[in-house]
């Protein structure tokens, strides 16, 4: 049972009984053990292949590739990614026609038939998602012409950039960027590689200069929901999050992110685990986990943030 008194090993072992794709990362993660007969079967049970059987005979989920959320291709490839669905034939299919099928004038990806300047937010995710299953590079020239077109003067990136003139960067969408560019360079693709890494360090400059979640100018927290634990997270930014790009992308500890570790390790409840606190409205396939309750994926998430950066006594 767990409770108060939980240990590390109690709460992997509650960790193991979720979902096969939990399993594999909490193996990977936390045990620091390799298995890939786990990843093979997430495509084939659980919520991989709860969601991978909602695919229609269109190539899309949902009704097309960004409608309805989140039930579109867009949110759920995303969902599948961060389960590490390993590549299907369908997944690659659904994502060379998004690449080939819904692009703007301006190189970027833009579901919209109105708008002609391209979404920074859904093209940092597609870039996260095309990237992480292995789409041909040939796809992201576009892409990556467009993301770099867009980088802001103060490092980050704003997706109202292009369509109402912001200057000053967005937390929600640098995250996005920033999430998109560190899977572009960690799966080896070089198109404008070195152009791409300096704006992915313009971005984890910019989050810090936040101390993740607070203003620059006057230290107060920027927007209380910036530090709810939620997933999925969506487009929406929030410290663990952030975190999680952190560790992921390989950046060593900032004193800069201590605030937000603080804060993280502050939301453990009295039973040793931490919650999914709340859900962003919208229609989903399923609950992967029930908002307000004990979630696997933040615990999963936390744990190993927390252990990176040496924030290893989860009571601080």
């Amino acid at each position: 049972m767990i409770n108060s008194s939980t240990s590390r090993a109690d709460i992997i072992r509650w960790l193991l009984e979720g979902d096969v794709s939990i399993q594999y990362q909490v193996f990977r993660d936390l045990l620091g053990e390799e298995h890939t007969d786990l990843r093979q079967r997430i495509s084939s049970e659980g919520w991989g292949d709860a969601l991978l059987s909602k695919r229609g005979v269109n190539g899309h989920w949902g009704l097309s590739f960004y409608q309805p959320k989140w039930i579109s291709s867009h949110y759920t490839l995303l969902d599948l990614r961060y389960l590490e669905v390993e590549p299907t034939p369908e997944i690659m299919e659904s994502i060379n026609m998004i690449f080939r099928d819904e692009k703007g004038e301006d190189g970027g990806i833009n579901p919209s038939g109105t708008i002609k300047e391209s979404d920074l937010c859904i093209n940092g995710m597609a870039l996260n998602y095309g990237c992480f299953f292995g789409i041909d590079e040939k796809f992201l020239h576009s892409v990556v012409d467009f993301t770099l077109s867009q980088k802001m003067p103060d490092g980050g990136f704003n997706c109202m950039k292009n369509r109402s003139g912001a200057i000053h960067s967005s937390l929600h969408t640098t995250i996005s960027a920033a999430e998109g560019i560190c899977e572009y360079r960690r799966r080896g693709y070089t198109y404008r590689l070195r152009e791409m890494t300096a704006a992915e360090y313009g971005c984890r400059e910019f989050i810090l200069t936040h101390r993740l979640f607070k203003s620059d100018k006057t230290g107060k927290i920027i927007k209380e929901s910036f530090t709810k634990l939620v997933w999925p997270a969506r487009w929406y930014y929030d410290i663990l999050r952030a975190l999680e790009y952190f560790r992921y992308s390989g950046s060593p500890y900032d004193d800069r992110m201590s605030d937000a570790l603080y804060v993280l390790a502050g939301k453990r409840r009295k039973d040793g685990l931490w919650p999914n606190q709340a859900a962003h409205p919208g229609q989903v396939h399923m609950s992967m986990e029930p908002a307000g309750k004990a979630g696997r994926w933040n615990t999963l998430r936390a744990m190993r943030v927390l252990e990176t950066f040496g924030f290893t006594d989860y009571n601080l």
